[in-house]
């Protein structure tokens, strides 16, 4: 990646996996402050395995994670929270039968002050107005589309400066899905720098900034996102081919 462009987060020679399989070789990457980037490659790349290692949630046994070259290698997720890292993992991830004003109310229990989790909650509902309209409706009646912002409102309340989102699209239509990447554009343009994971990577390159491949748990190309889009070689990553990729780092 242009070592020009100013990056947020940086991991070098990051190593990370589940008890003793090791899933990540020592990933090399950086993430551009105030962009879009997402991460594709085939299943069992390491993708979300690296997205809970970079959150604290799984043991990293070498290598380092920096954000604005401050070590943050061994924090925990909450620390990471409080550093500003948030995390929207794959599936959903809300409380059904509560109210979408009490699921946003759970998301600012770190800030353990009522009146400004009630700032900030007004300010996600400016960004996101169908949660406003539905404040008082139960989660479980909200569309895939309309639960996927809830999500994305719920972390943003802690004013993330790196927000890292595994799979937004999942189950959703496409119709939905496109409302849901015009969000992430949004917060994109808005200033939040995003990292995402996403299984429609030819849609997701074609709105993103930048783009990371990972092959067998290990970077295979980085660079902007139209690059790697038309790389000669990403079919065959992605159909779990060990063609090596020319001129990848």
């Amino acid at each position: 990646m242009d070592n020009r462009i100013d990056i947020i987060l940086k991991t070098k020679g990051l190593v990370s996996g589940y008890g003793h399989t090791t899933i990540l070789h020592g990933i090399d990457i950086g993430v551009p402050q105030a962009a879009l980037t997402t991460v594709i490659g085939p299943n069992g790349a390491g993708k979300s395995t690296l997205f809970k290692a970079l959150f604290g949630m799984l043991n990293i046994h070498a290598g380092s994670v920096t954000l604005y070259d401050e070590d943050i290698t061994y924090l925990s997720p909450m620390q990471k929270l409080q550093h500003g890292i948030a995390y929207v993992p794959q599936g959903r991830n809300i409380f059904p039968e509560l109210t979408v004003e009490h699921n946003l109310e759970f998301g600012g229990v770190s800030l353990r002050d009522l009146k400004e989790t009630r700032r900030r909650m007004e300010k996600v509902m400016d960004q996101f107005p169908i949660l406003r309209k539905r404040a008082k409706a139960q989660a479980s009646t909200l569309s895939g589309g309309e639960q996927k912002m809830l999500e994305i409102g719920r972390a943003l309340l802690l004013d993330p400066k790196l927000l890292l989102i595994d799979e937004p699209s999942i189950g959703l239509s496409p119709i939905l899905m496109a409302e849901v990447f015009n969000l992430l554009l949004s917060l994109r343009d808005s200033g939040v720098t995003i990292l995402m994971i996403e299984q429609n990577a030819k849609k997701a390159l074609s709105i993103s900034d930048y783009g990371i491949v990972l092959q067998q748990g290990r970077r295979a190309l980085d660079g902007t996102a139209s690059d790697v889009l038309h790389h000669p070689e990403i079919a065959h990553l992605f159909l779990g081919g060990m063609a090596k990729v020319e001129g990848a780092a």
